[in-house]
């Protein structure tokens, strides 16, 4: 994973922190309170692990932050996003050096979230355990797998944080593809969607912009002019937004759904008919991808 995912992550967690409080714990209003901001705690995070001389030196995408409670209590939340392809085994270990080291230091109780972004589906421990001789240690941490959540329920959700998620998914999007030409038809369209349910929603304007430029730069396509078709029809949907309103996109992602739907069908009849997956894309305009799965 390239540096720069690092920072996109870093950024957009910073922009919609809230927002991921109230996604992962819908009661978070009535624990936390909000309206007293958000205070991000890097300093302390980096004097816990020196850079130049430890393993398990925080990535730019681990974040600290302090929240109040309705009681006035300060209560510290830790995220550690792991960006890597692959999982590695000295996970868990790595999660409870956070817990260990927070603990002995500051002497704060931490709630810790791990968020994978791997595209596999493969069960991951959330747990650190360690026993010898009659004493043992048990360490459980609040785990997020990308690649286990539902599209569907994502879109349906009116948290910013879920197109977030959508975002990271849309990432393995033509992983399977021979072409990256394939591939970038598919996360087009996918990129498009997403942009469109970004401006529909009531998000404040700083927010809209974070969460823009994460769906920008961390889905990257692989064409410059595929790039380019993008940006234009972001450029055409915020023109709408702001000549027309929330309503008139409202309305329009509801006649392409319907489009989308009557497409699926026919796709469908095509497939049956013996045509070609190539055939039925280039008539349907739907990627391979889903031609595959109908």
């Amino acid at each position: 994973m390239k540096q720069k995912d690092d920072y996109l992550w870093k950024g957009i967690l910073e922009d919609v922190f809230d927002d991921f409080l109230r996604f992962l714990h819908p009661d978070a209003d009535k624990v936390f309170d909000l309206s007293r901001g958000i205070t991000f705690l890097d300093k302390e995070l980096e004097q816990l692990f020196p850079p130049e001389d430890d393993e398990f030196a925080p990535k730019v995408v681990d974040k600290l932050a302090q929240v109040y409670t309705h009681d006035g209590i300060a209560e510290w939340v830790l995220i550690h996003v792991e960006v890597q392809g692959t999982y590695r085994r000295d996970f868990s270990l790595r999660m409870f050096t956070y817990y260990y080291r927070i603990l002995d230091k500051y002497h704060k109780r931490i709630s810790a979230y791990a968020i994978l972004t791997e595209a596999s589906k493969k069960p991951r421990p959330n747990t650190y355990e360690e026993e010898f001789m009659g004493t043992g240690i048990s360490y459980r941490f609040n785990m997020y797998k990308i690649a286990e959540q539902d599209e569907e329920a994502l879109l349906a959700s009116n948290n910013p944080f879920a197109l977030v998620v959508l975002t990271a998914k849309a990432a393995f999007t033509g992983k399977d593809l021979n072409s990256g030409s394939q591939s970038d038809e598919a996360l087009l369209q996918i990129k498009i969607r997403l942009a469109r349910e970004l401006l529909i929603r009531r998000i404040a304007k700083g927010k809209i912009r974070g969460l823009m430029n994460f769906l920008r730069y961390y889905v990257r396509f692989d064409s410059s002019e595929v790039n380019t078709i993008f940006e234009q029809e972001v450029e055409k949907l915020t023109e709408r937004r702001q000549t027309m309103g929330i309503e008139q996109l409202l309305l329009d992602r509801e006649k392409n759904r319907g489009k989308r739907e009557e497409a699926i069908a026919i796709a469908r009849e095509m497939k049956k008919d013996g045509i070609s997956i190539e055939q039925i894309a280039k008539f349907t305009k739907l990627s391979i991808k889903e031609i595959e799965k109908l």
